[in-house]
C-alpha cells in the first residue's frame, strides 16, 4: 500500500468529503478533531457516516478505484469514545487516525475500545508533543499502529519552536519519526506544508522529506496533493534502475547466487527493499485516476 499523500477533509462538510476521494490523494482523512468546530461534532460524526456508506457501495465493483479512507478521531478522553460509538453502526473506514498521541498506552487503549465494537483497524499514530516525539520508537511497536505521522504544527506550540522555511528546527524529529517507523517497517508520513497557495515552497518541502526517507507527506488542500504526488513518483530514470535490480535478483536467486552486482554497483537486501519501493510508487501513480 502506497500513501503518498494524505488528504484532510472536514468531517462537517459534505460537499468536500464527497470531493476529497477524485482528488488523487492516496489516503483521505475524514476528520473529526481540529477541522470541526465543538458545537458540530455530532453532525460530523453523522456526515462521515454517511460519506462512509456511499462510498463502500461500490467497493464490489471491480472498476472502482478508490483511495485508502482514514477517519481521525477525537482523543479518546474528549470525544474520541463517542466518534467510535457513533461510527460503529455503519462501514468501517479502512484506517484511524489517533491525534496527540503520547504514549503506546494511547494506541492500546485506543484497539481496546475498538475491540468492544469487533473492529480491528490498521491505526495511524499521529505524533503532535515532544513526548510523543521521543516515544516513537515505543508507539510504532503496538501491532496495530500501521503509521507514525508527524505535526509539526502542533509541536511547535508544545515545544515553542519557531517554524521557518528551511524546517531545520524540526530536523531532529524528523528524523527520530522516520527511524521508528523504519525500525517497525511502517509508514512515516511528513508533516503539513500549511501554506497551500505556495506551491513552490510545498515542492521544496516535499523534496525534503522525501530525502529524509518519509513515505508520504499530509495535505490540507487538493492543490497540494498533485505537488506532493509527484515529489514521491520516481523518474524514469529511477524506475529503470529499480527493475534492473529486481530482475537481477530475480536470477540471481534461480542461480542460487548470494551476491551480485548491477551496472558496477553490488546489490544486497536493503538496494533490493528500495527497488520494491520505487516501483511500487510508480505502479500507484500509473494506476491513480487523479493524476
Amino acid at each position: 500500500m502506497v500513501r503518498r499523500t494524505v488528504l484532510f477533509s472536514p468531517g462537517d462538510q459534505e460537499s468536500l468529503l464527497k470531493k476529497a476521494p477524485d482528488t488523487g490523494a492516496d489516503v483521505v482523512v475524514f476528520d473529526l478533531e481540529d477541522a470541526v468546530a465543538p458545537s458540530r461534532k455530532s453532525l460530523a460524526r453523522k456526515t462521515v457516516q454517511t460519506a462512509l456508506s456511499e462510498l463502500s457501495e461500490g467497493d464490489n465493483d471491480e472498476t472502482t478505484d478508490r483511495p485508502e479512507l482514514c477517519v481521525r478521531i477525537n482523543p479518546l478522553e474528549s470525544g474520541g469514545s463517542a466518534d467510535i460509538e457513533a461510527l460503529s453502526t455503519g462501514p468501517q473506514p479502512d484506517s484511524l487516525m489517533l491525534p496527540k498521541v503520547d504514549s503506546p498506552a494511547e494506541v492500546e487503549q485506543a484497539v481496546t475500545t475498538l475491540t468492544e465494537y469487533n473492529w480491528q483497524l490498521p491505526l495511524f499514530a499521529l505524533l503532535e508533543t515532544a513526548a510523543g516525539v521521543l516515544n516513537a520508537q515505543s508507539i510504532a511497536q503496538v501491532p496495530e499502529t500501521d503509521a507514525l505521522l508527524l505535526g509539526a504544527e502542533d509541536l511547535s506550540a508544545d515545544t515553542g519552536l519557531q517554524r521557518t522555511d528551511t524546517s531545520e528546527e524540526i530536523s531532529y524529529a524528523r528524523q527520530h519519526v522516520v527511524l521508528a517507523a523504519t525500525a517497525a517497517g511502517i509508514d512515516a508520513i511528513d508533516t503539513l506544508y500549511t501554506d497551500f497557495e505556495d506551491i513552490e515552497g510545498l515542492n521544496v518541502d516535499a523534496e525534503r522529506a522525501v530525502q529524509y526517507g518519509f513515505d508520504g507527506k499530509m495535505a490540507i488542500h487538493p492543490t497540494q496533493v498533485s505537488v506532493i504526488n509527484e515529489a514521491y513518483t520516481p523518474d524514469a530514470d529511477r524506475i529503470r534502475w529499480a527493475q534492473e535490480i529486481l530482475d537481477a535478483a530475480a536470477k540471481a536467486e534461480s542461480t542460487n547466487s548470494g551476491v551480485f552486482a548491477v551496472n558496477g554497483e553490488m546489490v544486497d537486501a536493503p538496494l533490493i527493499s528500495q527497488a520494491e519501493t520505487v516501483l511500487e510508487r510508480a505502479r500507484a501513480a500509473s494506476s491513480n485516476p487523479g493524476e
